[in-house]
């Protein structure tokens, strides 16, 4: 084979593998994991590029990550998990902005249970109340700060059920572990899309009873030469899937 042969046959090669796209595995704190899923679906079906997902608590995510999991871009469900990575020099300080703001809400599927007001937290008529770890979870610290603002923390403390993030505790309420859970605005909204014929309760958390949950992105330095990662994050910031984001619930920011 002359050098020339060589050279094209290396050539078609490459432009084989762009045309092939680029993986991308995304981690995602459980809130998001749902919009996520509808993101991703939207942007394989307008690139080459597949992603994969990896969902689970912001604290486990950041722990995998600073242990050396294989992660490209992590989509978490605070600003203090991406700001640190950036710091260790594990992801790219530049690239870290808020996707979103997420909010608290009481639920539960007794359709009797929760008021417009959420006076059932201050009467104490329920045996479990489901939130996420605090420890590991942005909203499990959200309802901690809740619990204390309306002064009841410590008459329910002996009742709390602690989920390993936002989705297992929306599964305490589901399956009637819990009576009533703090669970995300989005797993409500989704929970009504899906479940339109079945009555639950609910109460929607005022925004100033608890500090913003703000969700911010960032891209590991193993992506930063990944066409998939700009492409996916460029995406992420337009009109659509904003719109998308917006469409289960969350706050968004203005860019710029």
């Amino acid at each position: 084979m002359s050098r020339f042969q060589a050279f094209w046959l290396l050539w078609s090669m490459l432009c084989s593998l762009s045309a092939a796209g680029e993986q991308l595995t995304v981690a995602v704190a459980s809130n998001f994991r749902a919009p996520m899923h509808q993101l991703v679906t939207e942007f394989e079906q307008s690139s080459n590029h597949q992603l994969r997902i990896v969902v689970g608590s912001s604290g486990k995510l950041f722990a995998q990550i600073v242990h050396g999991a294989p992660y490209d871009l992590l989509f978490s469900a605070d600003q203090k998990g991406p700001r640190l990575l950036a710091q260790q020099g594990l992801a790219d300080a530049d690239t870290q902005f808020s996707y979103a703001i997420g909010g608290l809400a009481l639920w539960s599927t007794d359709p009797q249970r929760v008021d417009d007001q959420g006076r059932v937290l201050i009467e104490g008529n329920f045996k479990r109340l489901a939130i996420a770890n605090p420890q590991i979870a942005p909203y499990g610290v959200a309802a901690l700060q809740l619990l204390e603002r309306l002064g009841v923390y410590d008459q329910v403390a002996s009742r709390l059920v602690l989920g390993a993030n936002i989705a297992q505790t929306y599964q305490f309420v589901s399956s009637g572990n819990a009576d009533i859970g703090l669970v995300a605005k989005s797993q409500l909204f989704l929970h009504q899309r899906e479940n339109s014929a079945i009555v639950s309760s609910f109460w929607m958390v005022p925004d100033h009873l608890y500090e913003p949950i703000r969700q911010d992105a960032i891209t590991l330095n193993r992506a930063l030469k990944n066409a998939a990662a700009m492409e996916f994050m460029e995406f992420i910031n337009s009109d659509q899937a904003r719109s998308m984001i917006a469409g289960f619930g969350y706050r968004l920011i203005e860019p710029g």
